[in-house]
Parts: C-alpha cells; sequence; structure tokens
C-alpha cells in the first residue's frame, strides 16, 4: 500500500475483534470483525485450516490483509456469514499504528452511495447484545448456502460449495471433487458381527476430505466411483476426522449413508489431480515412528514379490523398492496386495506415495498402508523435476540408505564388501555382528546332511524324531506326528576373485541358489539320487548376490567366524555395471 493511513479498494484491515467461539468438541472455530477503514462487519469466520495464523499470532487486532476466497453461508435467521477460505497478510499489526480510520457497523442493504451518506443505516447495527445469539447460532447451524454464482448440481436444488467450507453444522451442501485414492473393500469379523469397508480421498481447489462407506453404502458406490474422476457428492455425515489413521489435511471426515448421492461430472479439467505435501526423504531421520509422510522419489530398485501369512492366518502379498531423490538419500518402502503383485518397477519409474506410514524397522522405513496412494510417473511437476535430475547426473549416485536391515536391491547403503575385506577389516569380531553384502560365485555346495525332517507345525522349524511306528515327534512341540516337512541347512563355499569363504544357508536361501523347495528335493534324495545329485552339480559355478552376517563365535574353546547367508539375489548386471562405473570415477578422483 502505498498510503497505509488509507486503505486501496479490496484491502482489509482486522478489526480489534478477533472471538474464539466457545461450544462443541470439534476445532475451535474464530470470529473476525472486519473493517475497510469505512465500514465494519463481525460476520466473518475463519475456516478451520487457517486457525493456526491466529494460534501463532499472525492474523491479529489492526493487521492490513487481503481476502482471496471466500464462500458466504447464511443463518436461518436471514444474516449472512462470510467462511474466509484464503487470506493474506501484507502488513503486520505490529507495523500498523493503530485503527484505521472511523468504521461504522456495516448492515446489509446499504449501498455504495448510501454507504458515504452519514446517515443512520437502513438496519441497526449488529449490537453486542446480539453477539451472543450470533455466535449461539454459528455453534448450531452455519444454515443453507447463499444463492451464489457457484453451479448447481444436476438434478439437484443445493449449490455447490468449497470442501474447505464443510463443517458439521450444514444441513445442504454439494461438494464437487476428483477422487485422488480408492481403497480396496475391507472386511473385519469380531464378536459384534461382520462388516466391510471401503475408503477414498477426494479433492477440490479448496482442500482434500477423507470418505468412507460401510456394509450397504459399499454395495452401492464401490463400483460406481472410479480414482480420478470428478463427481457430485451430497447429503453424507461429517464428524471429527481421526488424525491417527489419515494424512489428509481436514479436521473433519465424512461417511457415506443412506441419503447420499454421489453424481459423475464430465466437467473436471479445473479440478487438481493430487494434494501432497512431499518430504525430502533426508527428513524421514527426524520425524517420529508412525508419522504419516507423502515421498517421491525414483525407484532405484525393486524385489520380486513375496507371500507372507499374517498371524490370523491369512496370506498377504508383499513387495519392496528402493526410493531415492535429489536429497541423495535412499529408503526402502513396502507394498501389500495388489499393489504389491502389479507394481512395474521396470525403467526406474518415479514414484510418488501420499500417506505413508514410517517406522524404525532397520532404521528408517515406509510402508503403504490401506490409506496409501501410489503413483507411478505422476503428472506433476516434482515428478518432472526429478526425471531430469535423475537422468541428467542421480543415476551415477550410489546414495546413501536409511535401512538397515533391507535386501540386496539396488545401490543405497548396501555394505559392499570382497571377501578379502572381510577378513582384513575383521568383520565379525565386535560385540554385534556385522553384515555385508558380496557378488561372488558358488564353487562347493555339501549335499551331506543338507536336508532334515523338521516338526510340520506353522511356527515351529524343529528337527523330528522317528518314533519308527510312521509317527515323528517333536521335542519342542511335545507332540508326535504322522508327517513331517523336509527344511534346508545347506553348506556353501563362495568365492570371488581374491578370497573365498564357507557360508550357512538356511531355507530361503539355499532354495534360491539349488532352483528347487525342500519338499521335492527330499523326494529326489528318496526316489533319484542321480537327479538329486544333478541339481547340485547344475548349481555349482552360479553367480549371487550374498547378503550375510558374520559373527564371532566360540565352541569347545575354538573361536571362528561363522558366516550365514541372510538373502541371495541374481545379480542385476546394469545395476552392478554403474556401481563398478562409480568406483572407478572415485579411484580416478584420488
Amino acid at each position: 500500500l502505498a498510503d497505509m493511513t488509507k486503505l486501496s479498494e479490496g484491502a482489509i484491515e482486522v478489526g480489534p475483534n478477533i472471538r474464539k467461539i466457545e461450544g462443541g468438541n470439534g476445532p475451535a472455530r474464530f470470529r473476525v470483525m472486519m473493517s475497510d477503514g469505512r465500514h465494519s462487519l463481525s460476520s466473518f469466520m475463519l475456516s478451520t485450516q487457517l486457525n493456526c495464523m491466529v494460534e501463532e499470532n499472525k492474523l491479529a487486532p489492526n493487521c492490513v490483509c487481503i481476502l482471496r476466497r471466500h464462500v458466504t453461508n447464511i443463518l436461518k435467521d436471514g444474516r449472512r456469514v462470510v467462511i474466509i477460505l484464503e487470506i493474506d497478510v501484507i502488513k503486520s499489526a505490529e507495523d500498523v499504528p493503530g485503527k484505521i480510520g472511523d468504521p461504522t457497523p456495516y448492515s446489509e442493504g446499504q449501498s455504495k452511495g448510501a454507504q458515504s451518506v452519514p446517515n443512520p443505516p437502513t438496519r441497526p447495527p449488529l449490537q453486542p447484545q446480539k453477539n451472543n445469539e450470533m455466535n449461539k447460532g454459528l455453534s448450531k447451524i452455519f444454515g443453507k448456502n447463499t444463492p451464489s454464482a457457484m453451479p448447481s448440481t444436476p438434478g439437484g436444488s443445493s449449490k455447490v460449495v468449497p470442501i474447505a467450507s464443510l463443517n458439521p453444522y450444514q444441513s445442504k451442501w454439494t461438494i464437487r471433487a476428483r477422487v485422488t485414492n480408492k481403497s480396496s473393500i475391507r472386511t473385519w469379523s469380531n464378536s459384534r458381527g461382520d462388516g466391510k469397508l471401503f475408503s477414498m480421498e477426494i479433492v477440490d481447489e479448496t482442500g482434500e476430505i477423507r470418505v468412507t462407506g460401510f456394509n450397504q453404502e459399499v454395495d452401492k458406490f464401490f463400483s460406481l466411483v472410479e480414482a480420478g474422476k470428478v463427481y457430485y457428492i451430497s447429503k453424507c455425515s461429517l464428524k471429527i476426522a481421526n488424525k491417527q489413521y489419515t494424512s489428509v489435511k481436514n479436521d473433519y471426515e465424512m461417511t457415506l449413508n443412506g441419503d447420499s448421492s454421489i453424481i459423475p461430472c464430465d466437467d473436471s479439467c479445473d479440478l487438481p489431480m493430487v494434494q501432497c505435501d512431499f518430504i525430502p526423504i533426508s527428513d524421514l531421520e527426524s520425524r517420529d515412528k508412525d508419522a504419516i509422510v507423502d515421498v517421491i522419489g525414483v525407484c532405484k530398485g525393486v524385489d520380486e514379490v513375496t507371500r507372507l501369512t499374517t498371524k490370523t492366518n491369512r496370506e498377504v502379498s508383499k513387495r519392496t523398492l528402493n526410493l531415492m531423490d535429489m536429497s541423495g538419500k535412499v529408503v526402502t518402502i513396502t507394498l501389500w496386495g495388489e499393489e504389491a503383485e502389479k507394481f512395474d518397477g521396470s525403467g526406474q519409474p518415479i514414484i510418488a506415495i501420499k500417506a505413508a506410514k514410517l517406522s524404525d524397522f532397520g532404521g528408517r522405513s515406509l510402508s503403504a498402508s490401506f490409506n496409501s496412494t501410489l503413483m507411478i510417473n505422476p503428472d506433476i511437476p516434482e515428478a518432472y523435476k526429478l526425471r531430469g535430475w535423475y537422468d541428467k547426473e542421480g543415476h551415477v549416485m550410489e546414495g546413501q540408505s536409511l535401512t538397515e536391515l533391507r535386501s540386496s536391491i539396488g545401490a543405497g547403503n548396501t555394505n559392499w564388501k570382497t571377501l578379502c575385506d572381510v577378513k582384513t577389516e575383521h568383520l565379525g569380531h565386535g560385540e554385534k555382528a556385522d553384515y555385508y553384502t558380496c557378488i561372488a560365485t558358488i564353487v562347493y555346495l555339501r549335499k551331506e546332511n543338507c536336508l532334515y525332517m523338521a516338526c510340520p507345525s506353522q511356527d515351529c522349524n524343529k528337527k523330528v524324531v522317528d518314533q519308527q511306528n510312521g509317527m515323528f515327534r517333536c521335542e519342542k512341540c511335545d507332540k508326535e506326528f504322522p508327517n513331517f516337512k523336509y527344511r534346508l541347512i545347506l553348506s556353501a563355499n563362495i568365492a570371488d576373485y581374491g578370497d573365498n569363504q564357507w557360508v550357512t544357508c538356511f531355507q530361503e536361501s539355499a532354495e534360491a541358489i539349488l532352483g528347487q523347495n525342500a519338499g521335492y528335493l527330499g523326494q529326489l534324495k528318496e526316489s533319484n539320487e542321480a537327479a538329486f545329485d544333478e541339481i547340485f552339480q547344475q548349481a555349482n559355478f552360479n553367480t549371487f548376490v550374498f547378503r550375510s552376517r558374520v559373527k564371532l563365535e566360540t565352541y569347545n574353546d575354538e573361536s571362528r567366524i561363522k558366516a550365514t547367508v541372510m538373502d541371495v539375489k541374481p545379480v542385476d548386471h546394469s545395476e552392478y555395471s554403474k556401481r563398478l562405473i562409480i568406483s572407478i570415477q572415485k579411484l580416478a578422483a584420488q
């Protein structure tokens, strides 16, 4: 403003009144008196997303602001309430000498001409005794939406309002929003009965909100709604959001009910695709465990999908991938279920994940949960910036991983060593075991005693004793079984260009080396010794990426290094070549 003694047209001074509306269990609501230097009006309300401006004292009496976006509601008695959606402070309260002008309360019905005449307003100004009544009205209901320039819904009587203006006190509203994330259907069963639900996240130009449907609403709406499409949504219930389960930036969440309506909208180009608040991967180290975060990065490497059994005996698919951003840090992200099964990491795509859950497993790692949104090569500026950076310079970076206990995919913070390094650096001689990764070749497999008969119980792998009567006894379970399962414990000698090492491979890693499962190998050993031997011959001289654990152990007063293979992967020659190039560049720079 050129002259701060006068307010420019369109600039608004916050008057001497910012009042918190008491009552209700939801977020605080602030009522604000505004003045343009000539008139004042006390029926402004801050949307809850702007509460921080008052709490941080950015919005204070006498500061000068520009009101950029708002929506008007009408109370049952006809008075207007203006909900402020976006406001900028252009001059702080400390820089303003005091109240500007001598504003009088504004009354509806005044024309611009009448406003300059010092006659009494046609309607009595808002008096102090009316303030309590208005506060009660605001606390109970924001009433109907004003007939504004906003479009009507197809066949509906209520007007379209912004998501940012929604609150539980409104009666009739319709929003026009894009579905950015739609979950699969989840079921539950407990002492109170069975049920199912799905949730989705929707966004418009003012904000986002989470929507959940249960049982009948799942049947009615799940197949109708598609991620990425735009819909008119109305007549849903609103309640205080449970921040423990969502990172959606809204104090409220929406529940579908029997009266709810979802109608497709074809005119959608003006609505954003998604709202993310990406944080650098390097910042994950300072975030609390279980925090919900949005991240974006390059998929440096990806594991094959695996299946595991949960505590409730349910099988679920799992896949891990490594993500690196321009901070040079790498984090492991776990995908679950359908997302894990269909994920394709070829071509090192840009991956954006909204609402990933942060874990402290192995340092720092992320999990894409039920409420997360996974986007591959999204059409957003951050993705294009990352693509350009990675293709130009990022692809030669090894990166530093925040996740210690992870597979050997990609580069990351893997503790790459040669077998000579393991001995010369005395790995495993400390109080704790050491982990290292190497590329080595199988030079000998000891097939004698590589299989044993194990307890068939799901969580027990102890050796069983043949009772010679068709039963097999497990001492740990203290039970006899009519069957057993074969398990592998394979001793292998692996070598690289400089040294060799004996390692022990248990079930999964042994099966990966031999290319067969333990059950089939057990059958072959009993029925076809020649075929059994051939499998071991075929496995010799194959090269893998080994991730091993080494620890000095003492047995019968003799100390020796015990090496156990934790993970076996085929060599990704593209990644291996890149790592060799990086090593050459480092050596050349010395």
